[in-house]
């Protein structure tokens, strides 16, 4: 399910290439932070595989919030559109 909810993220940001998604996701014990920009995915808090075709996160990852930012990102001074928006929040407003 959750790579099914990662690849409409990614078509968003494909539709919307001045916002950049932040995920914060568990995956089992591990907390899990992943940036999707322009349809692309990449983990934050570890290494992203080579293969695009590889998911970042197992269907089984729990999505805990989705952070909308403008771009261009700036890490040192993130431009938040809105913060800490749950999937279902997500969805009914964007999607």
């Amino acid at each position: 399910m959750t790579n099914n909810i990662i690849q409409k993220l990614e078509q968003y940001t494909q539709q919307h290439p001045q916002e950049i998604l932040i995920i914060q996701a568990k995956e089992g014990n591990n907390e899990i932070e992943v940036m999707i920009f322009k349809g692309f995915s990449s983990c934050l808090s570890g290494a992203t595989e080579f293969d695009p075709d590889l998911p970042v996160l197992s269907s089984s990852a729990e999505i805990i919030s989705i952070d909308r930012l403008k771009t261009p990102y700036n890490p040192e001074n993130p431009q938040y559109i809105e913060q800490n928006l749950t999937w279902q929040e997500f969805q009914l407003q964007r999607l």
